[in-house]
């Protein structure tokens, strides 16, 4: 089942230069497909990249698109050719700085959701500003264009810290938590499933995913285990009595609204 751009915890990309995957990336079990206009097409092949993932929207299919960022060439022609589809279940902005870009393309789709990709300084700087956009519906961070523009490795500390202050943003605006960026070697699920626990631990909501084998350790990362549920069972259990002890811990209003959380995640 397609859900929501808002609670989404597995947003796959598929090429929008390889429609033949369009139809398997959907039945890949992700969350949410990601058509992608941007870094995982060519630029001689944008125009036809476009009309690929028109004609698929318009014909049943059902995914957000990630379009080109605000400034370039390409990005007026995106969503032009995006506006109206019904299929069309949000869309990624690449390089989020300015709240004003954010606004224009909601004008330009209306009723649309949008995920602002924090992918510069700039952009971590204005994370909070992005995020109140009406339209906004969640942040993302695309570490590996952050790491470029800072001149630093993509697993220096400085990358936590940016993650933090956009967990941060996202919760002073009210807008869902953020989803965090893909790991780049597909073939190692263990690194993975450490990145997305750690993802989850930090206050994220999702992740994305650049191939289909990703998407099951993802959605185990963000799904409440067994044992998390029983206890967030136990502590619900005993909310409504005042003081009360559950496994040796005091349950107080910020414990409860953790089993909540845990409980919601669950579905």
């Amino acid at each position: 089942m397609t859900l929501g751009l808002t609670a989404a915890s597995t947003l796959l990309f598929v090429p929008g230069s390889r429609p033949e995957r369009f139809a398997k990336a959907a039945a890949a079990g992700a969350d949410l497909v990601v058509c992608d206009l941007e870094d995982a097409v060519a630029p001689g092949a944008k125009h036809a990249a476009r009309e690929a993932v028109v004609d698929w929207l318009g014909q049943g299919g059902r995914a957000a698109v990630r379009v080109n960022a605000p400034g370039t060439a390409e990005h007026a022609d995106d969503l032009a050719a995006l506006s109206g589809l019904s299929g069309l279940a949000g869309v990624l902005v690449p390089m989020a700085e300015r709240p004003r870009d954010l606004a224009e393309v909601a004008a330009a789709l209306p009723g649309v959701a949008l995920l602002a990709l924090v992918e510069t300084a700039r952009g971590v700087r204005a994370a909070g500003e992005l995020a109140a956009v009406p339209a906004v519906a969640r942040l993302g961070v695309g570490h590996l264009d952050l790491a470029a523009d800072l001149g630093a490795d993509p697993d220096d500390p400085l990358l936590q810290h940016a993650r933090h202050e956009i967990v941060l943003s996202a919760r002073a605006a009210g807008s869902a938590a953020p989803v965090d960026g893909v790991t780049p070697d597909v073939r190692d699920l263990a690194r993975v499933t450490a990145e997305a626990a750690a993802a989850r631990a930090g206050g994220f909501g999702g992740k994305l995913c650049i191939h289909p084998d990703q998407v099951a350790p993802v959605a185990a990362a963000f799904t409440p285990t067994d044992e998390e549920l029983a206890w967030a069972d136990r502590v619900l259990a005993v909310a409504d009595e005042g003081v009360a002890v559950v496994d040796g811990q005091m349950i107080d209003a910020p414990v409860v609204a953790r089993a909540r959380a845990v409980r919601e995640r669950a579905g």
